[in-house]
């Protein structure tokens, strides 16, 4: 088991634990797209019935109105061309989403395009199905701060801010370095969250310590069996000593009782 994710590790140069297909990444792109188009399509809902015909309602102290707005333009009332075009647009925004969740290894990532891919499709919605014609439909806008009839920014909604709030934070992380795939750039390379710090590398003494200690072993081994090797038999050595030569001993006794 061990052996096929060093192996993973080694071929994908990315730890074992971020290869493969990354679901749980994807997992939480759809689930924050989903939320956030949620909250886009209900509030639509609720400003279009309770809104509609009526004058702005001033709430949060005047640092927001509630105004009914049918916007044929982008997002906060901005103006690239005809409806079917900002529609083509968006349909090109989510398909550039759905390839880049195919390689997604960032939480932050997910979040932010999450809430990019719910703007995109809110609004396409209204733009799909509302009046006056598909594909030329208005987009409902309700919101309007600081003062009504967008007098210091631009009515939006919901779909608008999520688009706003996903982008700064792609670029938040684009200019910290970390990347869709999970790679942090630091210096010239790049690395995955997930490689051994610096500091945290065996220290290279650890190394030659071993290794010193391992020729101080052999040498010393080295010289013990020179030192016996040299010793004749019967010299003191493993193979004898003057302990273990009786005839020695037998000599000197004869010449005693001479």
């Amino acid at each position: 088991m061990n052996t096929e994710r060093e192996t993973e590790t080694a071929t994908s140069g990315r730890p074992a634990g971020t290869g493969g297909r990354p679901v749980r990444y994807v997992v939480l792109l759809a689930s924050v797209a989903a939320v956030a188009y949620l909250i886009d399509l209900g509030t639509k809902i609720a400003a279009t019935a309770a809104l509609e015909g009526e004058e702005p309602v001033r709430i949060l102290g005047g640092i927001v109105h509630l105004q009914l707005v049918r916007n044929p333009y982008a997002a906060f009332g901005m103006d690239f061309g005809g409806t079917w075009i900002l529609a083509l647009v968006a349909l090109a925004v989510v398909a550039v989403i759905l390839w880049f969740a195919r390689k997604l290894r960032s939480t932050g990532w997910a979040i932010g395009l999450g809430l990019v891919l719910a703007g995109a499709l809110g609004n396409l919605t209204d733009r799909v199905f509302r009046a006056p014609a598909p594909m030329h439909g208005h987009v409902v806008d309700f919101l309007s701060v600081f003062g009504p009839d967008g007098r210091y920014f631009p009515v939006f909604n919901a779909a608008d801010s999520a688009i706003t709030v996903g982008a700064v934070l792609i670029v938040v992380l684009s200019i910290l370095g970390r990347d869709y795939d999970g790679t942090i750039a630091r210096g010239r390379g790049k690395h995955t969250a997930d490689d051994t710090e610096p500091g945290e590398d065996t220290e290279p003494g650890d190394d030659t310590a071993g290794d010193d200690t391992a020729g101080d072993d052999t040498d010393a081994g080295a010289a013990i069996a020179g030192d016996t090797a040299g010793d004749p038999p019967g010299d003191g050595g493993p193979a004898g000593g003057d302990a273990t030569r009786p005839g020695r001993a037998a000599r000197t006794d004869t010449e005693d009782d001479a």
